[in-house]
């Protein structure tokens, strides 16, 4: 067998895959975008870090195909490229990672708030009760 003919061969079947990969990256963000207008629509809480995490899942194939891609690259231009490309993408990565840690904090303290605020007003109704059993000893 001709080496070229392999070479043509194993190029092909690295940018099928690539492109398999790459396609599966952007059904995962797509389908998070839908996914996350119909949670806002509903008004859920947890909406904004479900969709970071789906974002980032998603990234994560898009470096896969990217990664896969330096196997088959033919000069410096095209590494340094695809160098830039993989180190953007994991730059976002990590800030969604940090857009989830604050936006998990931020929820964690809402819901301390509130429910020190169902803790006082439960107290609050205590005392009302007590006050209305001392009115009744009384009369």
């Amino acid at each position: 067998m001709d080496i070229h003919l392999i070479e043509s061969w194993f190029k092909t079947i690295v940018e099928l895959c690539i492109m398999l990969i790459e396609c599966a990256g952007i059904f995962i963000i797509v389908y998070s975008m839908v996914r996350s207008f119909i949670s806002f629509l509903q008004k859920k809480e947890d909406m904004r870090i479900q969709l970071a995490h789906d974002i980032m899942l998603g990234l994560q194939f898009k470096i896969g195909g990217e990664v896969l891609r330096s196997v088959i690259v033919s000069g410096w231009t095209e590494l340094g490229t695809l160098a830039a490309i993989i180190l953007l993408r994991a730059m976002l990565t990590f800030l969604l990672h940090w857009e989830i840690d604050v936006e998990e904090k931020r929820q964690r303290q809402q819901q301390k708030e509130k429910r020190q605020r169902e803790q006082q007003d439960s107290a609050k109704a205590l005392t009302l009760e007590e006050a209305k059993v001392l009115l009744q000893k009384e009369q």
